[in-house]
């Protein structure tokens, strides 16, 4: 069986009934899969032989149950003889009868009325050979005050057959049974994630288009090859952003993605912006959440470097390692501050980095530091360890 895995769905393409094919298929394009292991060849045999070893310790404890009432020698070793030959042919017919309910999509009753049957079946023609057995042979006979008759103990092996058939259930159905919720639940918890996933991602990406246009469509009219110059470097930005499926980038790549955006907003508000980066070199290769720095670098632009009365406004972005090896980064502006450091109602880019960070890097804090000199948001995402 396919192992199903969950993504999240890419933006450019319709919704689709998940599937372990079609879930399997998205995963493999889109990089980021989760893979969810609800059954897997190597994992059966332990369970099975699990599943034996629980049935071998109950039967002998009842042969043992046996012994200490004081039954009979002959009796408990007909029981014994009757048990080795009973219960491997019920329990394999059983694992057959729910591998083939599970194939042909049984609903849990006629899964159920099909063990009953195959159990009921098997213990009737137990339960009349062994009271043929026992009317040629007395020592084997069970104390019935008016004798011993087929009927009689064909009703007695169909009876003993379905306590057989719950054991069965106990030892091979109940494991996979919790396994499987287990699983379940888990990937609930991933479909989830992923749809919250592509929300915030659509959210995102509308959210920096329109403010772009915004910024250009002030300079066409006054300088429209300056404004022909950034619409070219916004199709650029454009194209990462659509044509980047994984959900995760080298810290390079985002700063370099971040300079052509930073050039567009220099150009748009010339001489009263301006960006400082300051990036260590052996950030290079630390891995990211995709654009997770954009919405912060937006929001020190809008609310902080251009809220200056003065024209003077700074952003800064820096990168740099921990001593632990984690990765930090800042994005600071000298605008006026926020008050009492609170995040407005409907600051969609703060919670956007928030959420990101609780879902695709759980390790991962952020913090708003502000004061009338300015704002920081800082961003650490801890070392992955091997």
């Amino acid at each position: 069986m396919a192992t199903p895995s969950v993504r999240a769905l890419s933006p450019e393409r319709p919704a689709q009934a998940l599937t372990t094919e079609s879930i399997e298929a998205a995963v493999e394009e889109a990089g980021n899969a989760v893979p969810l292991d609800v059954h897997v060849p190597h994992k059966v045999r332990p369970r099975r032989v699990l599943g034996v070893l629980f049935v071998l310790g109950l039967t002998v404890l009842q042969v043992a149950a046996d012994v200490v009432a004081g039954h009979e020698i002959a009796r408990i070793l007909a029981r014994i003889g009757f048990l080795s030959a009973e219960l491997p042919i019920l329990m394999v017919a059983l694992s057959a009868t729910f591998d083939w309910s599970v194939r042909r999509r049984l609903s849990a009753a006629q899964g159920l009325g099909a063990g009953v049957a195959i159990a009921t079946g098997i213990g009737c023609a137990f339960g009349a050979l062994y009271g043929l057995v026992a009317s040629y042979v007395p020592e084997l006979r069970l104390h019935f005050p008016n004798g011993v008759s087929l009927l009689r103990t064909t009703l007695f092996g169909a009876l003993y057959a379905q306590l057989y058939f719950g054991m069965w259930a106990l030892a091979f159905v109940y494991p996979f049974a919790v396994e499987s919720a287990g699983v379940r639940a888990l990937e609930a918890q991933n479909l989830r994630t992923a749809a919250e996933l592509a929300r915030l991602r659509s959210h995102l990406e509308p959210h920096f288009l329109l403010n772009t246009l915004n910024a250009i469509a002030g300079l066409v009219n006054d300088e429209p090859r300056e404004a022909r110059r950034l619409l070219v470097c916004l199709g650029d930005l454009l194209r990462d952003a659509v044509l980047e499926t994984s959900e995760v980038e080298r810290l390079d790549k985002q700063i370099a993605w971040l300079r052509r955006y930073a050039a567009i907003l220099e150009a748009r508000h010339r001489g009263a912006l301006r960006f400082a980066w300051d990036v260590a070199p052996e950030c290079s290769s630390a891995l990211m959440p995709r654009l997770l720095l954009q919405p912060l670098v937006e929001n020190a632009v809008k609310h902080g470097a251009l809220r200056r009365d003065d024209g003077a406004g700074e952003v800064t972005i820096r990168a740099s390692r921990c001593a632990d090896g984690g990765l930090v980064c800042s994005v600071e502006d000298n605008g006026p501050g926020i008050p009492n450091v609170a995040v407005r109602e409907g600051a969609f880019g703060l919670q956007a980095v928030r959420r990101r960070l609780a879902l695709e890097a759980p390790r991962a804090t952020f913090r708003l530091e502000s004061s009338p000199a300015g704002t920081r948001c800082v961003v650490e995402i801890a070392a992955v360890r091997g």
